[in-house]
């Protein structure tokens, strides 16, 4: 068995596209993992104050936007509601400790996360194309309450990806126990 990773095109730096060849990578993975996933599967939760499946799928888009915003961008307020038609705080997380799945995302579909998910990649895609070698060295601070944060655009795509990593692990666990419950 051979597993390649093959470069994006278009891409000026060779270090942002092997990134966002990586984050294709990751989405493929979620993809095949949720395909066929029913509307009370994407809005079950193990008990209150868990995340459910949903939440974690628009989760993952508003904070790819964000970082491609705040971070790929340098953009001073990120604003998810023009790319995604949700506002940050849609995702419902964090979600309080007696919290249910958000208002905002019953009923909402497969096809509608992956909406969701299309369009939060191409508004990263679309920030990283920008991106030149030297640019992965750009440093970027941003206020958050208590205190400043500084990284660089090479750590900001690196926690893109771990940052979906992780959750698309959940994701999975979520899964495993639905079908256990």
């Amino acid at each position: 068995m051979q597993q390649f990773i093959q470069l994006a095109h278009g891409f000026r730096s060779r270090e942002a596209a092997s990134f966002f060849a990586q984050m294709e990578d990751q989405s493929q993975r979620l993809r095949e993992a949720v395909e066929g996933i029913t509307l009370r599967e994407l809005e079950w939760q193990a008990a209150p104050g868990m995340n459910t499946i949903g939440m974690l799928l628009a989760h993952l888009a508003v904070a790819e936007v964000l970082w491609a915003q705040v971070a790929l961008l340098d953009m001073a307020e990120a604003d998810t509601k023009p790319v995604l038609g949700i506002a940050r705080a849609d995702d419902g997380m964090p979600i309080a400790a007696d919290g249910k799945h958000p208002a905002v995302l019953e009923g909402r579909t497969l096809a509608e996360y992956e909406v969701f998910l299309a369009r939060a990649r191409l508004c990263y895609r679309d920030a990283a194309l920008k991106l030149t070698d030297a640019d992965m060295d750009r440093e970027v601070s941003v206020s958050r309450p208590g205190g400043k944060r500084t990284f660089n655009i090479r750590w900001a795509m690196y926690h893109v990806l771990e940052h979906f990593a992780g959750h698309f692990g959940q994701v999975l666990l979520l899964r495993h126990l639905y079908r256990a419950a």
